[in-house]
């Protein structure tokens, strides 16, 4: 009788992605498995993403984790989506919020009746129709205020990184995962099978597993260094190479919402916290230096900053197979797509889901779990890719070489044809399970200046004389919810149960 190897599953690298890896399978395995995570001290993490999206909340209710422990742990406040500063071009923003942009009528899409009601003269900004961004234009947020006639408000999180991820290794310690502190020198492979059963750690040391998860970061020890598995470069569409970090302190009670500035060769990042506001500066190196960046970013800061500029260099794109032999990637191992869109705690987390569904108790052969899991990986991550490249491409800074230059780039047909599609009826299809939705699409597509020619004949059934009023009505409602609700901060103390939050 065949008797599998009890599963040793080893960890490399912590930070957020070795912690939320740690703790999701200290919690869903229990007493079935072994888990170490090996980590050094003298090696530092590279903590850009401190905002995130709404599915943020399923790791929360996973773990179990109390809301207001995790707001008072990570200094976080809340996430009603992002707005996009001077990306169409200087002096035009919008939001692309989180949740339903308007109501339909039947089988009648909102966005339909929102286009003929533009044609005809009685809509308003596509914004107007969306309690996220009249809450965040308010500066106002609350959870489960039931008022209205519309669903609570869609949000997320801006929080500290690193607080999160001392949270999630107090979380994980506490459910037996054990810590192993060292550097990793290399790693020992099985000569028969290639498969990773060893890592090398400095003094002599070794750590032993059936199953490894590399969260080294851009280094990739395992998946890319020890199991060789190609790189593929994004660039061609994702042109920015360099980021600049930089804390400062809040000017002023942080707003509920994300923004992301654009400048001359990039953009900029401001997320607020309880403590202090995350800033930072993607750009191209090949359109301005680092000193011109840097210039921009400390010139564009709404508070005094708490340290120096941290630059940052990476290379868009992934690993072909984020699973190879008995090794998966997480975060920077597995690829990098920049935060333009706070997807980089989401990947990790949705690929912990998809391993834990797909993992089996004997490792014996795993080859149909592992091509299913690169499958959905590619899809998710190729997906996720052609969004952000849509914010570059659909611009209108003329005249400025870096967004003349994005402009220009040939696209990825997936994105190519989402393109034509909404720019012939403003329809758009989800496909594959894509994580975003076709709201998110639209009001990007929209903020970023894409305009279909024509709406769907589905929405010459109302009315014209009630389309009016209806809209009317609709972008009402999105202001009295949002009229109701407190201020963000007010509520993030009624939350965190202090009269005033703390300050850097």
């Amino acid at each position: 009788m065949h008797h599998p190897a009890p599963l040793e599953i080893v960890i490399a690298g912590g930070g957020t992605a070795g912690w939320m890896a740690a703790a999701t399978f200290a919690r869903f395995l229990g007493n079935t498995a072994k888990i170490t995570l090996v980590e050094s001290d003298a090696i530092g993490t590279i903590g850009v993403g401190e905002a995130t999206i709404p599915q943020i909340h399923n790791l929360l209710i996973g773990l179990g984790i109390d809301q207001r422990d995790f707001l008072r742990r990570t200094n976080a406040s809340f996430k009603l989506g992002i707005e996009f500063v001077n990306w169409l071009r200087p002096g035009e923003s919008y939001i692309h919020s989180f949740g339903q942009v308007g109501r339909g009528v039947g089988l009648i899409p909102f966005r339909q009746l929102w286009l003929r009601g533009r044609a005809l003269g009685v809509a308003g900004d596509y914004g107007d129709y969306s309690a996220n961004v009249a809450a965040a234009r308010r500066g106002s947020f609350a959870i489960g205020d039931g008022g209205g006639n519309l669903p609570d408000l869609a949000y997320a999180y801006h929080l500290d990184a690193t607080l999160f991820a001392q949270m999630l290794r107090a979380y994980a310690e506490e459910r037996g995962v054990r810590r192993v502190e060292g550097t990793i020198e290399g790693v020992k492979r099985d000569q028969d099978n290639g498969d990773i059963i060893a890592l090398r750690l400095d003094g002599g040391r070794s750590v032993t597993g059936t199953f490894f998860i590399d969260c080294t970061g851009f280094r990739s020890l395992l998946l890319g260094a020890a199991l060789d598995v190609p790189f593929e470069d994004w660039t061609r569409w994702l042109p920015c190479d360099t980021a600049l970090a930089v804390p400062c302190e809040n000017s002023g009670p942080p707003r509920p919402y994300t923004q992301s500035i654009a400048h001359q060769a990039g953009w900029q990042w401001r997320i607020p916290l309880q403590h202090r506001t995350g800033n930072g500066h993607v750009f191209c190196s090949a359109f301005t230096s680092v000193d011109q960046a840097s210039a921009t970013l400390l010139g564009n800061l709404e508070g005094k900053p708490l340290a120096d500029p941290r630059p940052i260099r990476f290379t868009t794109g992934r690993r072909q197979t984020p699973w190879a032999h008995n090794c998966v990637a997480l975060g920077l191992a597995a690829g990098f797509m920049e935060p333009l869109e706070s997807t980089s705690i989401h990947l990790v987390q949705s690929g912990i889901g998809r391993l834990l569904n797909l993992l089996s108790g004997d490792l014996t052969d795993m080859t149909a779990s592992r091509d299913t899991f690169n499958r959905l990986s590619d899809i998710e991550w190729r997906r996720i890719r052609d969004f952000l490249v849509l914010h570059y491409v659909a611009n209108d800074r003329v005249g400025e070489p870096f967004w003349d230059h994005c402009r220009s780039m040939a696209l990825p047909d997936t994105l190519q044809e989402k393109l034509a599609v909404f720019r012939e009826t403003g329809a758009f299809m989800r496909e594959e399970d894509e994580l975003f939705l076709d709201d998110s699409w639209a009001q990007v597509m929209l903020g970023q200046g894409v305009a279909p020619r024509a709406h769907s004949p589905l929405a010459d059934n109302v009315d014209a004389r009630e389309l009016g009023p209806f809209l009317d009505t609709v972008a009402k409602a999105c202001r009295l919810k949002a009229e109701a609700l407190p201020p963000h901060a007010a509520f993030i103390a009624h939350m965190i149960g202090e009269q005033r939050m703390q300050s850097a």
